[in-house]
């Protein structure tokens, strides 16, 4: 759900049909921006097209949208096609890079093809008369938590033929069939750290780095079982799936030497479907007759502006999976307060873990206040 409102610039309510799916007919920003006279790149994974295993929803088989078909001009990417077929995304990959599978990956790490491509990509195009647009949705650091080119265990490693399920299906699965083990989390996040690090290196090089906008974002919260320490005596773990701050407030980082002001830190809210219009806003462009964003660009804020802040963000999530309750959860909130629709609100400012709900007969002054203030959002995500 996250990465169909990044493409799109639109809430899951208008487009989202299922966990792992992009709508075949949306238009994402490899469309815009293709059309556009971008040159355009994804690499890294997709696993857009068809989530579910045969056992599980077998009606949304096949029910996404192919990577062939998703606006942009060259792709390398891992989990292209059905959940059963996709290997492994970390060592020994199995990577499909523009219509064809690569039998060279053997002995390789994922992140550091999708890092090759990109640099090659950028490489092939950086002196075009048109820009280039690249789009690197990370396999690192999900789940399963593996060694990496860097840990001692590497080389004796030997990843299931299927990295998630083992070659079977979810149904099959027994507990502990999931190689999986956290202390790897760490190593994962400083290779992740090195290859974004190549990336920057090769595009400073270029003398690239001036007229490059670079995002990094997060696209949920780490695993339950990944927990890290905040100052001495405050450790925090992972809630991935969960809908307080530990599953949904994430890292994000601009960078555009000469036009980001260095070092600075922002407050003001930013939610997905923002970050299609601060890349149109960037790049002057505009969008087509009729195409419908619910983002607000951020991208004066970025350069130093005031720009116009957010008073809210909304969040609309339906699973649609068997391995979750059935129905959609959606919220609405602040910096101090947050409502869900169903009714209950938080104090943010003492409750960020969202422990102790607020029901409107137990409200006070200040707490109708701001159930009012936010309430009515709901109503306009229709």
């Amino acid at each position: 759900p996250t990465r169909v409102s990044l493409m799109t610039g639109k809430y899951n309510f208008r487009n989202y049909i299922g966990f792992g799916l992009i709508n075949p007919e949306e238009v994402t920003f490899g469309h815009l921006l293709s059309d556009a006279g971008y040159n355009t790149c994804i690499s890294g994974k997709w696993q857009l097209f068809s989530y579910n295993p045969p056992d599980e929803r077998p009606e949304m088989r096949s029910k996404g949208q192919r990577i062939e078909d998703a606006g942009f001009e060259e792709f390398c990417v891992w989990h292209s096609h059905h959940t059963e077929q996709k290997g492994s995304r970390y060592k020994n990959p199995v990577i499909y890079e523009n219509g064809n599978f690569r039998d060279d990956t053997d002995g390789k790490y994922g992140e550091d093809i999708f890092c090759d491509y990109i640099i090659d990509y950028i490489e092939r195009k950086k002196d075009d008369d048109n820009p280039f647009f690249v789009y690197w949705p990370m396999a690192a650091t999900h789940k399963p938590h593996e060694p990496t080119p860097d840990s001692p265990e590497w080389e004796d490693f030997d990843p299931p033929s299927n990295n998630s399920l083992g070659g079977k299906t979810w149904a099959e699965l027994e507990d502990g069939s999931w190689k999986d083990d956290p202390r790897f989390y760490r190593d994962m996040v400083e290779y992740h750290d090195k290859v974004i690090g190549r990336l920057m290196d090769y595009l400073k090089d270029q003398g690239l780095r001036e007229n490059t906008l670079v995002i990094y974002l997060g696209d949920n919260g780490s695993p339950a079982d990944v927990c890290s320490m905040m100052h001495q005596h405050n450790e925090i773990c992972g809630g991935k799936g969960k809908t307080n701050d530990r599953g949904t407030h994430v890292p994000l980082i601009c960078n555009m030497p000469g036009t980001i002001p260095s070092g600075k830190v922002e407050t003001d809210l930013v939610e997905c479907t923002d970050f299609l219009p601060t890349i149109f806003e960037a790049a002057g462009l505009d969008f087509p007759e009729g195409y419908i964003i619910d983002g607000k660009s951020f991208y004066p804020q970025l350069t130093g502006e005031e720009g116009d802040p957010r008073d809210w963000i909304f969040f609309h999530f339906d699973p649609m999976s068997a391995r979750h309750e059935p129905g959609h959860i959606r919220f609405v909130r602040n910096h101090e307060w947050k409502l869900y629709e169903t009714g209950q609100l938080y104090d943010l400012r003492a409750d960020l873990d969202e422990d102790v709900p607020i029901y409107e007969v137990e409200d006070t002054a200040e707490q109708s206040a701001a159930r009012d203030k936010l309430k009515p959002v709901f109503n306009q995500m229709i």
